[in-house]
């Protein structure tokens, strides 16, 4: 036995979102019928709003229904400090955890030559125009620990060399309880030349 045409729809469009296969999508669609029409209304109207409202900060690259997002229009936060992260989640994981007080700029990608992804696809230029005009002072790194994070993370730092600003990188390692039998090279690597003076 086969759903009807508009269930069936609903579970096809639910199958796009990252993660959810056939019986999620088909569990979720099922819900929905048991919503009542003004919960429906609003869930539909969050969907639409989001694909509406929602834009990139032209500053940042944050999400924001304004130009500027908040966290760019925040007086309190260090603007000299600037944290480059990959994505938006990156910036929310620091923000949700109020590990950071200063002011963040979002890569479109990272540099990535074997996937034909160079520098200027990225808008590197955006960051080092920005860095010169707020008058940053320290830029922190904290892209994700691969071989396209450290070739991005090694370019933002060559090219910024002649400038006065000094230029760190978020450290990765060896996970708390980890077993050291199953980490990779590029963890090992990192933990090893990042490591910290104990005595």
């Amino acid at each position: 036995m086969t759903y009807p045409k508009s269930i069936n729809n609903l579970i096809s469009n639910l199958k796009n979102l990252p993660g959810v296969g056939e019986k999620t999508a088909e569990r979720m669609a099922l819900a929905m019928i048991d919503f009542d029409k003004e919960k429906l209304g609003s869930f539909s109207d969050s969907i639409t709003d989001v694909k509406d409202k929602i834009r990139h900060c032209l500053i940042c690259n944050n999400l924001s229904e304004e130009d500027e997002c908040i966290i760019c229009k925040d007086k309190t936060r260090d603007s000299g400090i600037l944290c480059i992260v990959d994505d938006v989640r990156s910036l929310m994981l620091f923000e949700k955890n109020n590990l950071f007080n200063g002011k963040y700029h979002i890569l479109k990608g990272l540099i990535s030559p074997s996937n034909g992804i160079d520098p200027e696809d990225i808008d590197i230029e955006a960051l080092i125009n920005r860095v010169e005009k707020e008058k940053i002072k320290e830029l922190i790194i904290a892209v994700k620990p691969s071989l396209e994070g450290e070739a991005t993370a090694l370019y933002i730092a060559k090219r910024l060399e002649p400038k006065n600003i000094t230029v760190s990188k978020i450290a990765h390692g060896v996970p708390m309880g980890a077993d050291m039998e199953y980490l990779d090279a590029i963890t090992l690597r990192t933990a090893l030349f990042e490591r910290k003076k104990i005595s």
